[in-house]
């Protein structure tokens, strides 16, 4: 009788290291699934955030093109004289590169 004690109690612990196995495997499991949400909710956060940027970038941009739009036409002598100094700057920067 002793030699069928030693057999299970040699199947017991193989149970317990196999249940304790698929317990770390479901926990590693979950981490990875809680890994993986919170990197989507980081990536939303951040592309969305991005593209708020983007938006203010475009309408800052259509300000100042508007701004620019009606000081050339409040003056366009000035606005002349402007262009034609930058552009014999950026002609001397040139021929001297």
């Amino acid at each position: 009788m002793s030699r069928m004690n030693e057999g299970s109690e040699k199947s017991a612990p193989a149970g317990d290291l196999k249940q304790s196995a698929q317990q770390v495997g479901q926990n590693l499991r979950d981490l990875g699934g809680q890994a993986r949400d919170a990197a989507t909710q980081q990536y939303d956060q951040l592309r969305d955030q991005a593209t708020e940027y983007y938006e203010q970038g475009r309408e800052r941009a259509r300000e100042m093109e508007q701004s620019l739009e009606q000081y050339v036409q409040e003056k366009p002598i000035q606005s002349l004289a402007i262009a034609a100094g930058v552009g014999l700057v950026l002609g001397i920067l040139w021929k001297r590169s």
